[in-house]
C-alpha cells in the first residue's frame, strides 16, 4: 500500500465519522421535540441519548483505522487489512450487544464503502472484480513482501520513480545495506580491530558500487510490487521492470545495467523461466510466482529474489522460504563452512508445513538447488551455498559476495530442466573454437560488446537495441539469429539454461539476497523494508 493509498483510507473514514455525527445530532434534535409534550418521556429520552453516545463513542472507538506506524526497518504496523478493508463483524455496543438498529447501519456503511471503492479509492480498478470474494474495484493485495511500496519517496524520488539513483545521492554515498556479526569467536576481535578497519577504507569505493546497485534494485522491485496483479502478462510484467531497471541505473552498456534476464517463474517451475517473444502467459490470482532480477556496476552484480502470491493458502510455503534465507544469512560469515549453511537452512525450512485444498503438505528444501558465491562479470563464482545438510566443506572467505538463496517446494523436491529454453550465458572460460557459420561469429560479437559473460535471454536479442541502447542505438537488433545461437550452444562457447521444475502440481517459493563478507561484520546488500 502507498502512503497515497493510506491518505485516501484515512479521508474516508473522516467522511464516515462526520455522517455518524450528524446522524447523531439528528436523533438528539427528535429526542428534545418529544421530551418538550412530557417530562417522563424526556427524562427517558435523555437517558437514551447517553446511552446512544455511548454506543457511537465505543463503536468510533472500535472501527476507526489504526494509524500507520513505520517501523525502523519501515515495515508497517497495525495495519489490518492491505486493501483498506475494516474487520467490523466483531463490533459490539455498549453492553455487549449488537442491536437491530446498529446491524442495518453497519450494513448500509459497508455498502458505502464498496461504492467508494469503486468509484475513487487509490487502488481501485473500475470493472475488476477480485478473483477471491467477486468484489468489484478492488486491487488485489500482494502477500510475500511488506512496506510501502512508494517508500523510496523518503530520498526525494519520485512517484514512479523517474531519477537515476546516483542523482538522489550526489555525493555518492548510498545506504548500506543491513549490518550483522559474524558468527565465532573472532568477531570480537574483528569489530575492534583497527587493521581490519583499515582494510575496508581501502574498498570504500567498491561499497559504493554495490550500494548503488542494491538501492536501484530495492526502488526497481518496489516499483514493481506496486503494479504486479492478477491479469498482468508476463511478459509486459518483465519489460516494465526492466526497463525502468535500466532507467534508474542509467544503463552504460558493461559498465551498468541489468545483471540478468527477469525471472518470472510459476508455481512447479523453480528458476530460469521468462517469456519468449509471443508467450502470452498471464499472471493468475492461485499462482506462486518467484520474482527473481539482478543489477550490476562495472560487474559488480546485486542478485536479490522474492515470491508474489494472492492466495493466503500459501503464506505458510512462503514463511517458511523466506525464514530460511534469513537463516542462511544469520549462519554465514567468515570461516563459516559452506555445510554448515546448508544444515541450518533445511532445518529451518522444513519446520514448515502448508495446507492446500485440504491437503498438508512439508515444506522441503530442494536438494540439487542452491546459493552461490558471485564474481565479477560472474554470477556463478565457483562456490555453492547447498540448502540442505551434507554440502561442501569449504569455508566462506573474506571480502567474499554471497547470493544466498533457498527454494521450498510442496512436491519431490528436485529438479530437472524442461520447458523452452530463454536463458543463455557465454561460458566464463569459454573454449577458442573456430566457427565456420557466419551468422554465428556476428552473433558471438554481439554477445562479447553487449553482455560479456552476463546472463542474456532471447527478448533482449529482439529488442532493437539488442539489449543495450547505450552501445547500439535502436540499431542492435538480431535478425533470424536462432541457427547461430544453436551453434554457439553446441560448441561450448555459449551455454543455455533451460527452466527447472519440480513436478506438476506442486509450489514452489524462493526467497534471495545478496550478501558482501566485510573484514569487520557482515552486511546484507539487498535488505530492504519489504523483505
Amino acid at each position: 500500500m502507498t502512503t497515497t493509498e493510506v491518505k485516501a483510507v484515512h479521508a474516508e473514514a473522516k467522511v464516515q465519522e462526520g455522517a455518524e455525527e450528524e446522524e447523531e445530532e439528528d436523533d438528539d434534535q427528535g429526542g428534545a421535540a418529544e421530551g418538550q409534550g412530557d417530562a417522563t418521556t424526556r427524562n427517558g429520552g435523555t437517558a437514551n441519548k447517553k446511552k446512544k453516545k455511548k454506543k457511537k463513542k465505543a463503536k468510533s472507538a472500535g472501527t476507526s483505522p489504526a494509524p500507520f506506524e513505520t517501523s525502523a526497518a519501515g515495515e508497517e504496523c497495525g495495519v489490518e487489512h492491505a486493501n483498506g478493508e475494516n474487520d467490523n463483524d466483531a463490533e459490539e455496543d455498549g453492553d455487549g450487544a449488537i442491536t437491530a438498529e446498529d446491524a442495518i447501519k453497519k450494513k448500509k456503511k459497508k455498502k458505502k464503502k464498496g461504492a467508494k471503492g469503486a468509484s475513487g479509492v487509490s487502488g481501485a480498478v473500475p470493472g475488476q472484480l477480485h478473483p477471491a470474494t467477486g468484489e468489484p474495484g478492488k486491487k488485489v493485495p500482494g502477500r510475500g513482501v511488506s512496506g510501502f511500496t512508494d517508500s523510496y519517496i523518503r530520498y526525494g524520488q519520485t512517484e514512479p520513480p523517474t531519477i537515476p539513483v546516483a542523482s538522489l545521492f550526489a555525493e555518492g554515498h548510498f545506504p548500506k545495506g543491513e549490518i550483522q556479526p559474524h558468527p565465532g569467536d573472532m568477531n570480537t576481535f574483528r569489530i575492534t580491530s583497527e587493521e581490519k578497519r583499515a582494510a575496508e577504507r581501502l574498498e570504500a569505493d567498491l561499497y559504493d558500487k554495490v550500494r548503488s546497485a542494491s538501492e536501484v534494485h530495492r526502488q526497481v522491485r518496489k516499483y514493481a510490487q506496486s503494479f504486479i496483479e492478477p491479469g498482468i502478462k508476463l511478459i509486459d510484467m518483465c519489460e516494465r521492470l526492466e526497463n525502468k531497471n535500466r532507467e534508474l541505473i542509467q544503463e552504460a552498456g558493461l559498465e551498468r545495467g541489468v545483471g540478468f534476464p527477469t525471472g518470472c517463474s510459476l508455481n512447479h517451475v523453480a528458476a530460469h523461466y521468462t517469456p519468449n517473444a509471443g508467450d502470452e502467459t498471464v499472471l493468475q490470482y492461485g499462482d506462486v510466482m518467484k520474482v527473481d532480477f539482478g543489477c550490476q556496476i562495472e560487474g559488480r552484480i546485486i542478485d536479490s529474489a522474492f515470491t508474489v502470491s494472492f492466495d493466503p493458502t500459501y503464506d505458510n510455503l512462503l514463511e517458511a522460504v523466506r525464514e530460511a534465507t534469513d537463516t542462511g544469512i544469520r549462519t554465514a560469515g567468515i570461516d563459516v563452512r559452506l555445510c554448515d549453511v546448508g544444515e541450518a537452512i533445511q532445518e529451518t525450512m522444513e519446520s514448515y508445513e502448508v495446507t492446500i485444498n485440504g491437503t498438508t503438505y512439508p515444506v522441503k528444501s530442494i536438494r540439487n538447488l542452491n546459493g552461490h558465491s558471485i564474481g565479477p562479470y560472474e554470477i556463478h563464482a565457483g562456490k555453492s551455498v547447498p540448502i540442505v545438510k551434507g554440502g561442501d566443506a569449504t569455508k566462506m572467505e573474506e571480502g567474499e559476495f554471497y547470493a544466498i538463496e533457498t527454494f521450498g517446494s510442496t512436491g519431490r523436491a528436485f529438479v530437472q530442466e524442461d520447458l523452452e529454453c530463454s536463458h543463455y550465458m557465454k561460458a566464463f572460460e569459454a573454449p577458442h573454437v573456430p566457427l565456420r557459420m557466419a551468422s554465428a561469429k556476428r552473433l558471438l560479437s554481439h554477445i562479447d560488446r553487449t553482455f560479456k559473460t552476463l546472463a542474456f535471454c532471447r527478448r533482449w536479442l529482439e529488442r532493437p537495441d539488442g539489449g543495450s541502447a547505450f552501445i547500439h542505438g535502436q540499431k542492435g537488433k538480431q535478425e533470424k539469429y536462432l541457427g547461430a545461437l544453436k551453434n554457439l550452444c553446441d560448441v561450448g562457447i555459449v551455454v543455455p539454461y533451460p527452466p527447472l521444475v519440480d513436478i506438476k502440481g506442486s509450489y514452489v517459493a524462493q526467497y534471495e539476497h545478496t550478501i558482501l563478507l566485510r573484514p569487520t561484520c557482515k552486511e546484507v546488500l539487498s535488505r530492504g523494508d519489504d523483505f
